[in-house]
């Protein structure tokens, strides 16, 4: 629908699908990442007007954030 006027060959059509596939799982698995990220302190959400949501390390948590990537204790 997004290319009406476009041809592609079985294995096209089947890798463009599977890109797509795998893009759709990978935005919800960062969105699910990101949520409980926030959620436990490590970012902070900025939210601007007339922009998309945005995300930091909070200072705060650094050191934590720092261990929780190297496996210690978050």
């Amino acid at each position: 629908m997004r290319n009406p006027k476009v041809a592609d060959s079985l294995e096209g059509i089947a890798r463009w699908r599977l890109l797509e596939q795998v893009i759709h799982r990978t935005i919800s698995e960062t969105e699910g990442a990101l949520k409980w990220l926030v959620e436990e302190g490590y970012l902070i959400e900025v939210e601007q007007p007339c922009s998309r949501r945005l995300f930091r390390l909070n200072p705060e948590k650094h050191l934590a954030a720092g261990d929780l990537l190297r496996g210690g204790k978050a």
